[in-house]
């Protein structure tokens, strides 16, 4: 039977990234949209819809097509279950699925991971399909971080492993040792238009740091699904917020559309800093 990966799809350009290079490798795969999440579909690939209440049905199609590995790649919210639409397959499955609904996100995708683990697949991360996606340690731009900027890195570091502890968010923004802003269910593009439009954006004196956007996985976290990222709009939403720069964890978070992300940065005099934990 073939082997092949069934990309588990949400919203955004990372699923697509993904298709090309098992395409370009000759890699058997197939995209798999829930209902409501459209997947970016440039390469005009073979679609699997499904929905969380027939996973079982899921499961089953995918072996059907010879799929042995699952990566779970773009954004999607969590749906609202209807016991109408649960075949009695997939009825075996809840027990397992819907105390996580009431969780947070981390502890609902262990329960996703789990489940589809315990039908046989390999669950893998975007990074083992991709690793050229997560950059190691160091300053990936022309304009440097100061000395203050590294001192507010630290300082949203400590804020964003407190808040991960409690499975919040992965992102927030400090500017002169002040947290301005956390990343909450809402997502790191809400908070950083929250801090632009709302709060009127940062406005540091000559003399002071205008603060930086530090983004991380939450501790413990199983980095093979819902790893941070940042592209080209993070970019734009951080400089329209005043700030002087991003910060992620080495190792930690992707960046999508690299060239565009970095080139953005450069051309908004921003820094684009993968510190190390």
């Amino acid at each position: 039977m073939t082997q092949g990966t069934a990309i588990i799809a949400g919203q955004g350009a990372l699923p697509g990234l993904l298709a090309r290079r098992l395409e370009a490798e000759g890699a058997p795969f197939v995209l798999a949209e829930m209902e409501g999440f459209v997947v970016e579909n440039p390469g005009g690939w073979p679609v699997e819809r499904f929905i969380v209440e027939r996973l079982a049905l899921l499961f089953d199609r995918l072996r059907d097509l010879g799929m042995t590995r699952v990566v779970f790649a773009g954004a999607v919210s969590r749906p609202a279950l209807d016991p109408g639409r649960i075949d009695p397959k997939s009825a075996m499955l809840l027990p397992a699925l819907i105390p996580a609904f009431q969780a947070g996100d981390d502890a609902l995708l262990r329960a996703v991971i789990g489940l589809f683990e315990d039908a046989g697949f390999d669950v893998v991360g975007a990074d083992a399909i991709a690793p050229e996606l997560v950059p190691g340690d160091g300053v990936l731009t022309p304009d440097q971080p100061s000395e203050d900027d590294r001192a507010d890195a630290a300082r949203a570091a400590q804020i964003v492993t407190a808040l991960g502890a409690i499975d919040v968010g992965q992102g927030a923004v400090v500017a002169q040792g002040l947290c301005l802003a956390v990343e909450t269910l809402p997502g790191t593009d809400a908070m950083l238009r929250w801090l632009a439009d709302v709060a009127g954006g940062c406005r540091a004196d000559a003399a002071g740091a205008k603060g930086v956007f530090y983004k991380a996985p939450k501790p413990g976290q199983d980095r093979r699904v819902d790893l941070p990222v940042i592209g080209p709009g993070t970019v734009a939403g951080v400089a329209r917020a005043g700030l002087a720069g991003i910060v992620i964890e080495a190792g930690g978070v992707m960046i999508l559309e690299r060239e565009a992300t970095l080139a953005a940065a450069q051309a908004e005099g921003l820094f684009i800093w993968a510190r190390r934990p």
